[in-house]
């Protein structure tokens, strides 16, 4: 294994702002890209626990709380979709309708509320809230959606996540009211 090389020099761009200079071949590039690479050179194949350390058993059960509260707060349509043979960061989405932005805000604080004191789980972002149209909760391995009727048609992750697969809400010991 060779030593890690240097970071790249700096240049600076018309404003005098520093700026990295790429002065690496293509051939370099790919040769440290699979210097990196895990047991399989697809990502989606092997995606990285280290990303995603607790495994699907983990998500399901974070997920499905999520969408119980979501259930529970009257988010309409809720969604449990698995991603995980198409994402490398995380396994689960859930995505919940709401019908006003006091609605999605409170359906997003329960969710936090819940998370962490039932779970131990903290998020590591959110999106979207001031905007309230499209709230993004972040807890690594899963993603909870929240969105008005609006953006969640425009939006129609179920069709751009079509590979991955719904996961039924009785399946995740979800009561559906």
């Amino acid at each position: 294994m060779t030593e890690p090389s240097s970071p790249p020099p700096l240049d600076s761009d018309d404003s005098g702002t520093p700026v990295e200079s790429r002065t690496e071949s293509p051939d370099a590039l790919k040769s440290a890209a699979s210097e990196t690479k895990s047991v399989s050179s697809n990502p989606m194949v092997n995606p990285s626990r280290s990303i995603r350390p607790h495994g699907i058993a983990e998500s399901k059960k974070l997920a499905a709380a999520a969408a119980q509260v979501a259930l529970d707060n009257n988010g309409q349509d809720v969604v449990v979709l698995d991603v995980c043979h198409q994402s490398a960061e995380f396994d689960l989405f859930v995505l919940v309708t709401g019908q006003s932005r006091r609605q999605l805000h409170a359906i997003s604080e329960q969710i936090d509320d819940a998370l962490e004191k039932d779970l131990g789980e903290h998020r590591f972002g959110i999106e979207g809230y001031d905007e309230s149209r499209w709230i993004v909760l972040d807890y690594g391995s899963v993603v909870i959606h929240l969105f008005d009727e609006e953006t969640r048609e425009y939006y129609d992750l179920e069709s751009l996540w079509a590979d991955g697969t719904s996961i039924d809400l009785a399946d995740l010991g979800i009561t559906v009211h």
